[in-house]
């Protein structure tokens, strides 16, 4: 299992700079990957940064572990300026950009009706399975058309391809035990179970996992990635629950934070470094 930071790109986090040098820490920490939240705003009065850009300063001060935004609502963003940020960041970064999907909501920030936009899942979930199709054409390098319900490419080539072979990484956000997520997960390379009320546990792994098998072959690899807050001031305590989650599927431990934590916060936990399993 593979161990990650992930935070909010407000509030405290909103500065550029720090997002950047807490990363750089993560990575001498021996962190494997840094994340960060797709937000276009957060509650009245926080402050908030583009997540691309801050995705960008963090390839910058980085060097070897894996990153990404967790997740990006793909129906808010035209997919084929995505497939461009992607593509690019992906060869800053020398292939280490993953990048998280999912259909947004409204029901935290109103990110959708704030700026007139529709607030319907089942649309959102029809946009999201048409611009992961787009995001593979163009990421092919190939000449690309596409005739959706949503969207229409005539004759688009985008060069140059990603690094990363034959496409960026892709992980798909769902609600578990919603069933729809999961199989539009089996097609990409990884999920990002959420349960709603409490932090996904061991045995909800296991049920999702059952079910996505049936839509994929079984020895592709796929990337089950979930998020918490476990201290390792304890390392002993830590390393069993970790033990229960990779026993369960779990390839990746997101450790989590909210808007409310603070930059000291984030060191302290960054500096205990990543559990020893």
């Amino acid at each position: 299992m593979r161990y990650a930071i992930n935070l909010p790109a407000f509030g405290a986090f909103a500065d550029v700079h720090a997002l950047a040098a807490l990363a750089q820490e993560a990575e001498v920490a021996g962190w494997d990957g840094f994340f960060i939240w797709d937000h276009l705003q957060a509650e009245a009065g926080v402050p908030v940064a583009d997540p691309w850009i801050a995705l960008t300063a963090i390839a910058l001060k980085t060097e070897r572990i894996r990153f990404g935004a967790l997740v990006t609502p793909l129906p808010r963003r035209r997919p084929w300026k995505l497939a461009r940020e992607a593509v690019t960041l992906d060869r800053l970064s020398g292939g280490r950009l993953i990048v998280g999907v999912g259909i947004g909501g409204d029901r935290w920030y109103r990110e959708y009706s704030t700026f007139g936009e529709p607030v319907d899942d089942k649309l959102h979930a029809a946009q999201l399975d048409e611009g992961l199709d787009v995001l593979a054409g163009l990421w092919s390098g190939e000449p690309f058309s596409y005739e959706g319900q949503h969207y229409t490419i005539r004759d688009a080539q985008f060069l140059p391809p990603p690094l990363q072979s034959p496409l960026i990484p892709i992980w798909v956000a769902g609600i578990w035990p919603n069933k729809a997520p999961m199989r539009r997960a089996a097609r990409w390379d990884g999920v990002c179970p959420i349960v709603d009320g409490h932090m996904v546990q061991p045995e909800e792994v296991r049920e999702m996992l059952a079910y996505i098998r049936q839509y994929r072959p079984a020895d592709e690899p796929f990337d089950v990635v979930v998020g918490g807050y476990v201290d390792n001031r304890d390392p002993a305590e830590a390393a069993k629950v970790f033990k229960r989650y990779a026993e369960a599927g779990v390839t990746w431990w997101q450790e989590g934070f909210l808007g409310h934590d603070t930059l000291d916060d984030v060191r302290e936990r960054i500096r205990q470094g990543p559990p020893a399993v």
